[in-house]
């Protein structure tokens, strides 16, 4: 399972069984921390998943933002919560190719607004999952 972490949003995206390809699953609405918690705790426990991979916002030379240290404070609540694995990669540009797809698929800014989200946990999670199976 993966998870896009912004400030008033979360993308979900998961993998197939195989670990071949990811989908994405929905985009999750910020409450607050203890009821954003305790959602990915269940949607953990729902999808049955082994492995939370968290996108982490880095600059485009590879240092930390302020998004950086916000999507670190809560994946650091996460693992004091869950039992799951938890790793993180680098989501540079996944939101931008997430838009790139749906701009061509020709939704409007609106449905783009709704699902961008949860594409670009896809796309994080695709890279992660490509990453592994190289190494495989």
């Amino acid at each position: 399972m993966c998870l896009d972490i912004g400030d008033k949003r979360i993308g979900l995206a998961v993998s197939d069984p195989f670990n071949s390809y990811s989908l994405p699953v929905q985009t999750y609405h910020r409450k607050n921390l203890k009821t954003d918690l305790a959602f990915i705790g269940e949607l953990v426990k729902q999808k049955c998943a082994t492995v939370l991979v968290c996108g982490l916002p880095v600059n485009f030379d590879g240092t930390p933002s302020i998004q950086t240290q916000r999507a670190q404070y809560f994946i650091d609540r996460l693992k004091e919560n869950l039992s799951v694995r938890i790793e993180c990669v680098d989501e540079r540009c996944s939101t931008v190719e997430a838009e790139e797809i749906l701009i061509e698929q020709g939704k409007s800014r609106q449905e783009r607004k709704s699902c961008v989200d949860a594409l670009a946990a896809a796309t994080i999670l695709q890279g992660y999952l490509n990453q592994i199976n190289k190494n495989k």
